[in-house]
């Protein structure tokens, strides 16, 4: 008796669990390249590594997306309780990329008594060139406000996402962490 292959419904591309795979390999390939030899710390010249330059880079980014959390706060009393533990993070995110320990805003009066528009950063996070599109004011309501932090988060995490070829193993595990952190705070922000 031969057995005949069950009809099934015609693959109308690849499966979920080839795309999965494939998502994996190209993720670990990328860890992979950012684990292989060469010390950063052994070059010659008295000026910083790269390394070192994109660990600077990725604490002050962190901190620039805290202070613009800070300021939705500021505009948002409302949204505290769900942008605290958030902003919290992004402070943990510049600590361990070496940043100085920020202040909680409780402890400082001043990010609460400033205005929006100036405790803002301008361009956000890495938007030195003026990119961002926006004006660093905080809007005046609470979704364009959530928006405005999904956004600068979102290209954050892209730009550490797109960093983690070009820095030495441990930089790039934590770069990866972290932008993986930034993209969950972008479905928070959007979705929760």
């Amino acid at each position: 008796m031969s057995f005949s292959p069950s009809p099934r419904r015609p693959s109308r591309g690849p499966r979920r669990r080839s795309l999965f795979a494939s998502a994996a390999g190209a993720a670990g390939a990328a860890l992979l390249v950012g684990c292989t030899g060469g010390s950063g710390s052994g070059e010659s010249g008295g000026g910083p590594s790269d390394a070192e330059r994109a660990r600077a880079r990725a604490a002050r980014d962190s901190a620039e997306l805290a202070a613009r959390y800070e300021a939705v706060i500021a505009a948002h009393p409302g949204l505290a309780e769900r942008l605290g533990p958030l902003r919290d993070g992004v402070v943990r995110h510049a600590e361990a990329f070496g940043g100085a320990r920020a202040s909680s805003p409780a402890a400082s009066g001043t990010a609460s008594a400033a205005s929006p528009s100036v405790s803002a950063r301008a361009a956000g996070p890495g938007g030195d060139s003026g990119d961002s599109g926006d004006s660093g004011v905080v809007p005046a309501d609470e979704k364009g406000a959530l928006a405005l932090l999904a956004g600068a988060e979102r290209k954050l995490a892209d730009r550490r996402a797109r960093a983690l070829l070009d820095v030495p193993g441990e930089l790039a595990r934590l770069l990866a962490s972290v932008a993986a952190a930034g993209a969950a705070h972008v479905f928070l922000l959007t979705e929760g």
